[in-house]
């Protein structure tokens, strides 16, 4: 075992420590590495700020880090993404600063696509609809609708993204006959999509050619609305779409209106852009979607499991330990790509960590 007591010296700040506290696995890392984070909730930069502008290290989870935190950051080494994605942090102005910003990118990959892959077969055998035809004896109703579903060896998935959940998600349509076409914006992964079986094409086919559409995509710039209203019309006539990865990706307004004017038949959303899931009270919110019943909604859970949490607790940890130890992370962790970081750094040794037992 290394000798871990230099960490002891370093602030490390743990932020959305209340609303979302530190679990098991979290704890059982910091336990074996000495480190005993300040928790900290707080949700504008001005209540931030106080709390990091001396940290050597920053974990955060759902919070937004803007530019005027990580301006405020004159001693960190590193910003953790306890999960993926790292929309609501300014990477660029983290590289511009010298700190590097790390997230897990494969802690919830088949979690994800069981997610997606659920929400496509309860879409296409019309659980829903199902559902309330037996809840009020219309039987012969659900026998007429149910006449009219096409085998699901028939129907087209089209993947718009091509990362590690989208190849999970193609993996579990391919055994279910699907044909599977898919787009990217870097499309030199061939081997991939070859191995899967899954055909590699443009935007504009894979959007007019699905019965199914996912988005599996991160929310970007050049990502936001994605799928506007002039898109989703461009989608076939009885589609549905599923979107499990950011609601900013897609107009959710222009999205009820062509559910409820029948031109797209389902929707799965699991990711909305004006519902902050995250947050503890219990109120239930208003949203166009909410008002229609051929879309299945989840609040955001899509890569949650017992093994995810595990998993993201031990690699952001390790990303902190690795860093402040005066290593690099691996570099499929590192999100600002490019960034030189205003301390030095030697290569990454996986030998420098420990094998930790967290429970699970």
């Amino acid at each position: 075992m290394s000798d871990w007591s230099h960490l002891k010296e370093c602030k490390v700040v743990r932020l959305n420590a209340g609303l979302m506290p530190v679990n098991r696995f979290e704890a059982a890392m910091y336990r074996h590495y000495g480190i005993t984070p300040v928790l900290v909730e707080a949700g504008t930069p001005d209540e931030i700020i106080p709390h990091v502008e001396d940290a050597d290290a920053v974990f955060a989870i759902s919070v937004s880090l803007p530019e005027p935190v990580v301006n405020s950051l004159n001693r960190c080494k590193l910003i953790s993404r306890l999960g993926n994605g790292t929309d609501k942090i300014a990477v660029q102005r983290a590289k511009e600063r010298g700190i590097l910003v790390t997230n897990v990118p494969y802690f919830c990959v088949p979690e994800m696509a069981d997610h997606a892959m659920g929400m496509i077969l309860a879409l296409h055998r019309r659980f829903l609809p199902m559902q309330r035809y037996l809840l009020s004896g219309d039987y012969m109703g659900a026998r007429e609708e149910a006449l009219q579903i096409r085998r699901l060896s028939t129907q087209i998935l089209g993947i718009v993204g091509f990362g590690a959940s989208a190849q999970e998600l193609a993996r579990r349509a391919k055994a279910c006959g699907m044909r599977v076409i898919a787009t990217r914006r870097r499309m030199e992964i061939v081997k991939e999509a070859e191995e899967i079986g899954v055909e590699l094409t443009d935007f504009e086919t894979v959007l007019t050619q699905s019965d199914y559409l996912s988005l599996n995509i991160p929310l970007t710039k050049s990502t936001y609305n994605l799928l506007d209203e002039a898109a989703l019309y461009q989608m076939k006539r009885g589609a549905c779409l599923v979107n499990t990865s950011r609601g900013a990706l897609v107009d959710e307004k222009a999205l009820a209106r062509l559910l409820q004017e029948g031109h797209l038949a389902g929707a799965g959303i699991d990711t909305f852009h004006d519902i902050d899931v995250f947050t503890s009270e219990r109120t239930p919110p208003k949203h166009p979607l909410f008002e229609l019943e051929n879309v299945i909604l989840t609040p955001h859970v899509s890569g949650l499991a017992v093994e995810a949490q595990a998993e993201v607790a031990k690699i952001g940890v390790e990303n902190v330990v690795t860093v402040l130890s005066g290593y690099w992370p691996q570099s499929d962790q590192v999100v600002n790509e490019g960034v030189e970081p205003r301390f030095t750094l030697k290569p990454f040794n996986p030998a420098l960590l420990d094998q930790v037992d967290i429970g699970l």
